[in-house]
Parts: C-alpha cells; sequence; structure tokens
C-alpha cells in the first residue's frame, strides 16, 4: 500500500501528517484500504512510506497485527513517483503476483472480486477504471475498436476517453519490474506507473481492466499498499 505524498491540496489538514490518516467514517482512509485488502485475503503488506509523518503511520498500524495483517514498512522518501514506489517492493513481492493499492481511496465495493478475477485469468497485468466527469486530473485510458485497452496518459490535456485510473493495479512479475527498468522520468519528474503499463501494452503482454463503480478517492499525489 502506498502511503507517500504531500497531500498539498489537503493542506490545513496535511501539515501535520499525511493525508491517508485523516478519518473517514470513524478510521483513516488508509485503514478502510487494508481491510479491503485482508478481507480480499492479502495477508502481507507492504506500506511504502514519505516524508511527511512516517513515523506516524508506523505508530498507527504497528506490525498490523491487529487488523489481522503482517506489515512491511519501506521508506521511499521524496515521492520520485508511483512506478518508483512500486519497484522499491520488488524484494518484498518476489515472484507472487499482488496488488497495488493507493492509500487515499475507498472503494465501495471491495477488491475481493478482482482479486479472484485476476487470479483467475492469465493476464499479466490489470487496472480498474471508473467514469469520471473531468479526466483531466487522472490517469485515463483508451480503447481500441476492440474494446482492448490500447494507452493509458497520464493527466492529459485532451483525454481519449472519461475512465480514469482508480489507483489500484494487479501486477505478475517479472514483467512489470522490467518495464519500470526501462523508464525514464516524465515531465513531472516523476516514474510514472501509466507508462509502465504502456510499457507492458507495447511488448504484446496481457493488460486486463475493469469498469467500477463507487470509489471514493484522494487526489492521488500519493502512494498505497502493495500486498501479495
Amino acid at each position: 500500500m502506498l502511503h507517500g505524498g504531500f497531500g498539498t491540496r489537503l493542506r490545513p489538514l496535511t501539515h501535520t501528517g499525511p493525508k491517508q490518516l485523516i478519518r473517514v467514517a470513524g478510521k483513516p482512509v488508509s485503514q478502510w484500504c487494508l481491510e479491503d485488502l485482508r478481507d480480499a485475503g492479502v495477508r502481507e503488506v507492504a506500506v511504502i512510506l514519505g516524508e511527511l509523518a512516517p513515523e506516524r503511520v508506523v505508530e498507527y498500524y504497528g506490525d498490523g497485527g491487529w487488523l489481522g495483517l503482517s506489515l512491511t514498512y519501506i521508506y521511499q522518501g521524496y515521492p520520485y513517483g508511483l512506478a518508483h514506489a512500486v519497484y522499491l517492493a520488488k524484494d518484498f513481492v518476489g515472484d507472487e503476483p499482488f496488488i497495488v493499492y493507493l492509500g487515499d481511496n475507498i472503494l465501495v465495493e471491495g477488491v475481493k472480486g478482482f482479486v479472484e478475477r485476476f487470479e483467475e485469468s492469465d493476464a499479466d497485468a490489470m487496472v480498474l477504471l471508473t467514469e469520471v466527469p473531468d479526466p483531466r486530473k487522472f490517469g485515463v485510458a483508451e480503447f481500441g475498436e476492440d474494446g482492448r485497452l490500447r494507452r493509458l496518459v497520464e493527466k492529459p490535456r485532451e483525454p481519449p476517453s472519461n475512465y480514469a485510473l482508480v489507483g489500484i493495479y494487479f501486477f505478475r512479475p517479472p514483467h512489470i519490474f522490467r518495464s519500470i527498468e526501462a523508464l525514464k522520468p516524465s515531465w513531472r519528474g516523476e516514474l510514472e506507473i501509466t507508462d509502465a503499463i504502456q510499457g507492458l501494452i507495447n511488448r504484446g503482454l496481457k493488460v486486463d481492466y475493469a469498469i467500477v463503480g463507487g470509489v471514493v478517492e484522494g487526489h492521488r499525489d500519493a502512494g498505497g499498499y502493495i500486498g501479495g
């Protein structure tokens, strides 16, 4: 789970701590994410921490035992991009399929059904998409005439569709890590996960997608969770 970023668009709430610890319905946002992962069958989770008060995250969650999870903390420090955060978990993941879950999202329907779908598929990766009124703020999907995912573009000025990335991704090693290794920083100075997934598509690997509704999400300028 990615738990980084500066949360600049939620100030002053994020002056003293990560936005993922802001409470929604009595719990920190990221706790909803962790419980969703647990309920989907995930037991081991790497929490990627940023520069903003990472000690508060560790203090709150501890080893994760009280949630029925085993948590490992990985320090990213400065947010060099989501793809960079994912790559930091390479050793943690090993050869196992894994899910990347941004810690400022709440998926109302949960991820269990999507976890099962990915496990039963032969896809090398899968992304979750949702329709949004202004896709220019997100990573956006472009589809071919056959309905397959053809391209992903980060925060486009002219969006190819209204379907945005939710911030939950499924991968099978080693392909995604090889794709990240080939990346160069974007115009934002970050290693973009959209570019990494596009690399999979360009190499002819199978990237599946699912459309979801009921997403309560943050501003996606930060990280989340990685679980296997």
